[in-house]
């Protein structure tokens, strides 16, 4: 058999071959530059559910933690850590003289039945009587009692206490650890801002719709100025800087306390409505002329508080100025809570403080002291004091004749365009 040669359409066939490789590859080389110069991908966002989780979490600083390392805080540099001066509770009907007591009514007009003699409550800030805030507490429902504001017509999630024949008061209602005083006339069942629970992170014991009435003790020997400054109990702020002997020397003149110790008292109502927030309420009663609040005064002397004195057994802290505010006011509940948060970063431990205390019966009038004053009678007497001056002042002044006549001075005043309201 004879063969036949087919080497050029082999070779033919290999060409071919070759350019489509070629075309091949060039395709291929081409379509990776292409897809490595576009834009990556973006990436796949995150569900709504993972978002929504981020948000509600955010990442915070636990301050109160820090505190336990703190070389700034460390409670064994507490300079007035047990300053506290141990004066015992006395039967009122034992006492030669008979001390004013707190808290009484401080409703507008009351004058209580205590003769204090010449005995005056600090009318002038505290500030201005160099005394700073050593202490913040409060106490379930009122101590005093403020007709129309918080009395026995008040209300809360518990009731209120009742105002027996002479104004005292049982228990706020049934089954209550603490014995609770008066309530303001805020609370209503209806609206939720009274009712809708809130989630306290630093006060215990508390609840939104009650009535809290808040004491800021104030002193001029306390540690002010200081790390020092605030202490529970409040009695080592009150007395840090003043031994038994100096306290003995001073007290001689009973003024002498009255006018370096006082307290603030303000009366809340709490709400969960965040646009009752206040940020700061270590500091002493809030005062907000446009709000009423901290202006309606009643000033007068009296002494320490809490459910260890009654009208039998009284306390001998005093007799110290008190400056309470007679109307009632809402604050939220988150205002409470940064207070606590705040108390809990002092260098002292205030834990102690953190819920509301129990409030003492209201004051007899015989237990009172007579020596009450707000704005209008201070004012009054300052008229008073004035008119002597007044009287003796013509004798002084030029005669009558010698001087222009005030018509003719407001004339000439108004002509020449000064005239001034």
């Amino acid at each position: 058999m004879s063969g036949k040669d087919n080497t050029g359409t082999l070779k033919a066939a290999v060409g071919v071959l070759g350019l489509s490789t070629v075309a091949l590859l060039a395709s291929t080389i081409g379509l990776a530059v292409k897809e490595n110069n576009a834009a990556p991908a973006a990436p796949a966002a995150p569900a709504a559910d993972t978002m929504s989780a981020v948000a509600a979490a955010p990442s915070t600083t636990d301050f109160v933690a820090l505190k336990e390392n703190s070389i700034f805080l460390d409670y064994r540099d507490n300079v007035c850590a047990g300053a506290q001066l141990a004066v015992a509770n006395k039967l009122c009907a034992d006492l030669e003289v008979p001390t004013p007591q707190a808290g009484g009514n401080v409703t507008k007009g009351y004058v209580g039945d205590l003769d204090v003699g010449s005995l005056k409550p600090h009318t002038d800030t505290y500030f201005q009587g160099d005394m700073c805030p050593v202490n913040v507490h409060w106490h379930l429902g009122t101590e005093h009692y403020s007709y129309g504001q918080y009395d026995e017509n008040g209300n809360g999630p518990h009731g209120t206490a009742e105002r027996p024949e002479w104004a005292n008061r049982d228990l706020a209602a049934a089954g209550e650890k603490v014995r609770g005083g008066f309530h303001c006339h805020h609370y209503d069942e209806k609206e939720e801002k009274f009712t809708k629970p809130y989630d306290w992170k630093y006060c215990t014991n508390m609840e939104v719709g009650e009535t809290y009435e808040v004491h800021w003790p104030h002193s001029s020997v306390g540690d002010c100025g200081t790390v020092n400054q605030y202490q529970t109990p409040f009695y080592d702020g009150v007395f840090c800087n003043l031994s038994m002997e100096q306290f003995a020397a001073i007290a001689v003149d009973a003024q002498n306390i009255a006018s370096n110790v006082g307290v603030h008292g303000q009366v809340f109502t709490v709400v969960n409505d965040e646009q009752y927030f206040y940020p700061d309420m270590m500091r002493g009663m809030i005062i907000d002329k446009q709000r009423n609040m901290g202006t309606d005064i009643h000033y007068y002397t009296g002494s320490t508080t809490g459910t260890s004195r009654s009208n039998e057994m009284c306390s001998q802290y005093a007799p110290i100025t008190w400056q309470v505010d007679r109307q009632c006011h809402m604050i939220s509940a988150s205002s409470f809570d940064k207070l606590c948060h705040d108390m809990l970063l002092q260098r002292d431990d205030m834990k102690d403080d953190l819920y509301p205390h129990g409030s003492r019966e209201l004051v007899m009038d015989s237990l009172v002291a007579n020596n009450a004053a707000d704005a209008e009678s201070l004012a009054a007497a300052a008229a008073a004091a004035a008119a002597p001056a007044a009287e003796a002042a013509p004798e002084e002044a030029p005669a009558a004749e010698e001087a222009p006549a005030a018509e003719d001075v407001a004339a000439e005043v108004a002509r020449n365009g000064n005239l001034r309201a």
